[in-house]
């Protein structure tokens, strides 16, 4: 019995010279890379007999910093912008239009940068939303509601009204391409709508489509606008799908006419899209088929996409750029956005009296002029957006705060 105590102090003394141990091979491991990395960042011709000899030494430290390197290197020029000259750009542009003119079925994927043109910042280019958070630095805020359809989604909606584009699959979530007039049927808004809310207790599910992002009090896993479905009394959801939620609406999400419509194509045009969320979503790719039974590939954007090595062409322009050479090739007029004919207005449910205090975004003012938000100048003062579907909602990984007992 009282070699017992012995015992415990013995195994404690053991357990802390072992900790004590691994803390000191890990501090000489750090100091070993730090020596190594001084002395490969020295040209060869400089480095001292003694920097040579360690390097000779610690062959694997130097053979895993030079692998970092390369992964650093491969990073930063997936990350960097390339712009095709004017005249490639014009012959790119020529070969994309003759694949639109012979196509059966063409489909459009539209990313963030379709929409960069009208001041919504993308998420993966020089001054994105993850690229600025990577670098710690601060997201502005603006009011996206102000955002009005850009050339390429006026484009886009020409193109299915002369028949030649058959459906749009889009990431976005700021309601442009239905602003543009591009029919609902037509159209897959995989991430949802900011101005579409949805009863969920109504069979089916009963929407309202507003003239104010309904995003404002909602975040990952937490869907409630705080407003009431005036038929059932039911609580009101937004419609965005973030990261790590899988979107189950059939409106307007419309996974159903995605798929259809992947099925069905021998052409996609990926206009402003990473592809990073996009290349998860095996039901738009046809993977399973042979690689020349898949639809033929065309990507316009200014960076590294997953699927460029896929493609038939891959384009770097300005979406606005492409599509307005685009259209020139096609001989189809530009039409030009014009707020009396945005389906927005006649689509939208006017809130209730009592549901007049329920947000403080700013309304889309109607076609005459006239703001139906509210008559208290105070109520009308622009906000800056905190959180929704661009802001807080979109932290990816973002840790919950744990509450205080």
């Amino acid at each position: 019995m009282a070699e017992e105590p012995d015992a415990g102090v013995s195994s404690r003394a053991q357990r802390k010279a072992l900790s004590k141990a691994k803390i000191l091979q890990r501090e000489s491991e750090r100091e070993v890379f730090r020596l190594v990395g001084r002395v490969l960042k020295k040209p060869e011709a400089e480095r001292s007999e003694e920097e040579a000899a360690a390097l000779l030494l610690h062959r694997d430290t130097v053979e895993e910093l030079c692998k970092r390197q390369v992964r650093r290197n491969v990073l930063k020029r997936k990350q960097e912008e390339v712009f095709d000259g004017a005249d490639e750009l014009k012959s790119k542009v020529r070969q994309l239009a003759v694949a639109v003119k012979q196509a059966s079925h063409f489909v459009v994927y539209t990313g963030a940068g379709i929409s960069t043109a009208a001041s919504i910042p993308d998420y993966r280019g020089p001054n994105g939303v993850w690229t600025q958070l990577q670098k710690g630095r601060a997201i502005s805020s603006s009011d996206l509601s102000k955002a009005e359809p850009t050339l390429t989604h006026m484009c886009i909606k020409m193109l299915h009204k002369e028949k030649l584009v058959k459906h749009v699959v889009s990431q976005n979530c700021d309601g442009l391409h239905l602003r543009s007039g591009l029919p609902r049927h037509a159209l897959s808004e995989l991430h949802g709508n900011m101005f579409i809310e949805v009863c969920m207790s109504c069979s089916p599910v009963r929407e309202y489509v507003r003239l104010f992002d309904v995003t404002e009090r909602t975040s990952l896993h937490r869907h409630g606008t705080g407003r009431k479905c005036s038929n059932c009394g039911g609580e009101l959801r937004d419609t965005i799908v973030h990261f790590g939620e899988r979107g189950t609406l059939e409106q307007p999400l419309n996974w159903r006419g995605a798929t259809e419509a992947a099925k069905m194509a021998d052409v996609i045009l990926c206009l402003g899209s990473s592809l990073k969320v996009l290349k998860k979503y095996t039901s738009l790719w046809c993977m399973s088929r042979p690689a020349s039974k898949r639809p033929k590939l065309y990507i316009v954007n200014l960076q590294w996409t997953p699927k460029d090595d896929l493609a038939m062409l891959k384009i770097h322009g300005k979406c606005d750029d492409v599509m307005r050479l685009l259209m020139k090739e096609l001989n189809i007029q530009i039409p030009a956005y014009n707020r009396t004919d945005d389906p927005i207005f006649s689509l939208a449910t006017p809130l209730r009296p009592e549901e007049m205090e329920s947000h403080s975004r700013e309304i889309i003012a109607p076609p005459d002029g006239r703001d139906e938000s509210s008559d208290d100048p105070e109520e009308q003062k622009t906000t800056s957006v905190q959180g929704g579907w661009f802001g807080r909602g979109y932290g990816k990984g973002r840790q919950k705060k744990k509450k205080v007992v």
